[in-house]
């Protein structure tokens, strides 16, 4: 049969040749790679070697890429025999190093620096060995090689004593910062003083440090005047306020004015890092107008000075609040809004540079621009309520087409998102109005631009950070805009931490959904398209939203809603779904409270004796034992308020109160637009004063309330209570979002302790689900049996709507019930 297979044509036989003739060029490289005999006698070393007497032999005589391995294997030999290595095969490197290459300077630099962090000697013995090796390398040829040596000597003077510093570093600095030594040596002694700035009090700096500082200030080499201007803000803070204004100033005044722009570029930024160090006047009439000239000649000079005074403008702008006249504001203003949309084409079609093509260089450069833009946008909230100014910059940078840019806005949308919509005020609603319209095209764009790159950690923050929305927009908006969107991320994208950030956004937004109706088609479909579904990824992500509805929500809305479509899963034919459940049981249990969901824990027990019995899979079944252990340990909750969970049990009260809440909120909106045509202006002050006067109950979102009002008040009574707390929960959704965004911005993967998963949860009817067409429908399983909780806190609190509807059918039971309870008395 193989043979009958095989093709033994001309044609055939001849590609063959080929192919083997392809595999043998293929292989030559391999055999010359190979060492020869002579090679692997020289690289041959005896075995009964101690590690020190083969470091100085590899040293000696060896190749050059065995003193590096011995080079880099320095800081084993530092701890295992420090006397020994400093004794044989520190001179050994240091003899090697004066004719070793690249790799080995590099090498050894590294290595001296660990040695150093790991204190494997004392400072004493390190500088005494090491130091001196280091400053022989400094001026090494190689630049690369040089600043390897000089980073090493950096952090040596952190921990070398001030002496020694002075000594043996601070006063060659005299000679090496000589006009007539090499620029390199320049260059590193400007990175030096910098350094030792902050080691010495500042009437030694003033003496022996501020005159070279100068000097080199001054240097005829724009390098070594632009290198010692970036290090003369560790000076400043070295010598202090009062020698910053006298020296450092007007030195960075005239390096601001200097002719190369690497100088003025290095001036501008320490100005703008020192600006915390000036007082007021120095700030108006020393530095802002410097800052002026040079915004002004930014755009006709290199666009790297683009690139850092967008990156610098958020500290500049937060530098000089409060000493810009309206005139400076505006321009300033208008100067951000030109770098947020630089290089991008105008409405007439054109390029801000017509007149020559970008090149791709000009468009990176223009990118960062941008990305430095969207990254200071959270400064706006210095505009207050002029922020609206800049709203239509925020959309081009929401709708920018490089990730970058959307990566460097989302970090900060929440707070960005809520100062727009609030124009810097408290109201929200008459600004949601104006500035929404265009606002949430832009988010929805951005999200599928997300979707659509490779970038998946940018579309999983950016879902994350969309959890804000429900204190920055309507119910509606996110239920048609966003909501959905949610879902078919869950369903249709590949990427797990993107699912599951997109679960965890979508159980926020039903968590503060205002329509009961939406909420029962939303939990429909999670149940019938995740929990239900024909794929074992989809059922995954399913357990991993019902992990994050047990942590938003109150466990009564979970036992009522998701309790026993999990339990189903027990019986799912892939063993990591089953897996995946086990593991999530003992937080399923903590949902329950004895004796309301006495029904329900009996369920869980038997669908755990059916895994005990029946499961197949090993490591299912190993699983499911050592979850049976975890039960057992496990305190199921009871009714009345325990004081080992009474912290848990408040949480889970409020979160029942607040979902209560929502329902009345919408009851009383339907019965306010039915009698919207036939209600009198005194209806509607009345309803305006209970609105102005329920103000005073913000607090009630942000606190736990003990006491939750109960329904069994007088009807009159009642219907002011309800109009009361409708009145307090219209501004719930803005309320219950502080800008810290309480839980949302948490991370999902928490445990139990924090009080969401086990926490005692509210009282009412145990339920099994079952759907139909039509709606959701519960069938209650039990009584609440405690008298201590009002009625308003019971397991139905989602189930008004079909309660009114169903009311015959229940009055004629209860008296059919009572009936039969006469007969049988």
């Amino acid at each position: 049969m193989i043979f009958s297979k095989m093709d033994f044509s001309h044609s055939s036989v001849f590609g063959y040749i080929e192919d083997l003739q392809e595999l043998t060029i293929i292989e030559r490289p391999v055999r010359r790679s190979l060492k020869t005999p002579e090679e692997i006698e020289r690289l041959t070393v005896d075995e009964e070697l101690s590690d020190i007497e083969r470091a100085v032999y590899l040293l000696s005589s060896g190749q050059d890429i065995q003193g590096t391995s011995v080079v880099a294997n320095l800081p084993v030999l530092m701890r295992q025999n420090p006397a020994e290595t400093l004794r044989r095969v520190l001179p050994k490197i240091r003899e090697v190093l004066h004719v070793a290459g690249v790799e080995m300077q590099l090498t050894a630099a590294v290595s001296f620096l660990t040695v150093l962090q790991e204190e494997s000697v004392s400072i004493h013995t390190y500088s005494h060995s090491f130091l001196h090796i280091i400053l022989q390398n400094l001026e090494h040829r190689d630049a690369g090689v040089s600043n390897a040596w000089l980073e090493t000597l950096l952090a040596v003077i952190e921990a070398l004593p001030k002496e020694t510093v002075r000594h043996e570093i601070l006063n060659p600095l005299v000679s090496k910062a000589q006009l007539s030594q090499t620029l390199q040596s320049r260059l590193v002694s400007c990175k030096i003083m910098g350094k030792v700035a902050n080691k010495f009090e500042a009437h030694i700096i003033k003496r022996e440090v501020l005159p070279l500082v100068k000097s080199l200030c001054q240097d005829v080499e724009y390098e070594v005047r632009t290198c010692m201007c970036r290090q003369l803000e560790h000076v400043a803070r070295g010598i202090g306020t009062e020698l910053t204004k006298t020296v450092v100033l007007p030195e960075l005044v005239e390096l601001a004015r200097d002719e190369g722009s690497s100088v003025r570029l290095a001036a501008f930024e320490t100005l703008v890092n020192l600006l915390d160090m000036f007082d007021a006047d120095d700030r108006s009439q020393t530095v802002l107008p410097l800052v002026k000239s040079f915004c002004e000649k930014s755009f006709k000079a290199d666009e790297s000075i683009l690139v850092s005074l967008s990156f610098h403008l958020g500290k500049l702008c937060n530098g000089l609040y409060g000493i810009f006249t309206p005139e400076q504001h505006l321009r300033f203003l208008e100067f951000y809004k030109k770098l947020s949309t630089l290089g991008l084409q105008q409405e007439n079609g054109h390029n801000d540079n017509q007149l020559h093509l970008q090149t791709l260089e000009q468009e990176k450069k223009y990118i960062s621009v941008r990305k430095n833009c969207a990254y200071n946008f959270p400064v706006a909230k210095l505009l207050n309520s002029d922020v609206y100014t800049i709203h239509k910059e925020l959309v081009t940078l929401l709708q920018d087409e490089s990730l970058e840019v959307l990566d460097a806005l989302v970090g900060h949308l929440p707070e960005i998102l809520e100062l727009m919509t609030n124009r810097g005020e408290n109201n929200v609603s008459e600004s949601k109005l104006l500035s929404i319209p265009d606002l949430i095209p832009a988010l929805t764009t951005a999200e599928q631009r997300a979707a659509t790159s490779l970038k998946w950690r940018t579309h999983e923050k950016l879902l994350q950070k969309y959890a804000c929305l429900p204190h920055i927009i309507s119910s509606d908006q996110i239920y048609y805009r966003f909501l959905h969107r949610m879902l078919t991320i869950i369903l249709t994208n590949n990427v797990l931490p993107v699912q599951k950030a997109a679960a965890r956004t979508l159980c926020v937004y039903l968590r503060y959904n205002r329509k009961q109706e939406q909420r029962h088609e939303v939990i429909q479909k999670l149940i019938e398209q995740l929990g239900q579904g024909k794929s074992y990824w989809n059922r995954l992500r399913f357990l991993d939203t019902c992990e994050f509805i047990m942590e938003l929500f109150s466990k009564s809305f979970f036992c009522k809603y998701f309790f026993l479509p999990v339990l189903e899963l027990t019986h799912d034919p892939v063993a990591n779904v089953r897996m995946k459940l086990c593991c999530l049981l003992p937080k399923v249990k903590s949902t329950l409270k004895i004796p309301t969901d006495k029904h329900l824990l009996q369920q869980l027990e038997l669908c755990i004796r059916k895994l005990l019995c029946q499961e197949k899979d090993k490591d299912v079944l190993t699983i499911v034992k050592r979850t049976v252990l975890e039960l057992d340990r496990m305190e199921i909750s009871v009714d009345a308020f325990q004081k080992r969970f009474y912290e848990n049990d408040l949480l889970d009260r409020e979160k029942e109160r607040q979902e209560h809440l929502l329902l009345e909120m919408e009851q009383l909106e339907k019965e306010k637009q039915k009698n919207e045509g036939r209600s009198t202006n005194i209806n509607d002050k009345i309803f305006e004063k209970k609105r102005r006067d329920s103000k005073t109950s913000s607090v009630l979102a942000k606190s736990i309330n003990l006491s939750i009002s109960g329904s069994s008040s007088g009807t009159s009574a009642g219907k002011e209570e309800k109009k009361s707390k409708l009145v307090r929960s219209q501004s719930f959704s803005t309320q219950i979002l502080h800008p810290k965004y309480s839980n949302i911005d948490k991370c999902p993967n928490k445990s139990s302790a924090t009080g969401y998963t086990s926490s005692v949860g509210g009282m009412g009817k145990s339920c099994m689900l079952s759907f139909s067409d039509d709606s959701l429908r519960t069938h209650s399983a039990g009584n609440s049996g405690n008298a201590a909780f009002p009625s308003s806190c019971s397991r139905n609190l989602f189930n008004s709507a079909d309660q009114k509807n169903n009311g015959n059918k229940e009055s004629q039971s209860r008296r059919m019930s009572i009936k039969n309870r006469k007969s049988n008395s």
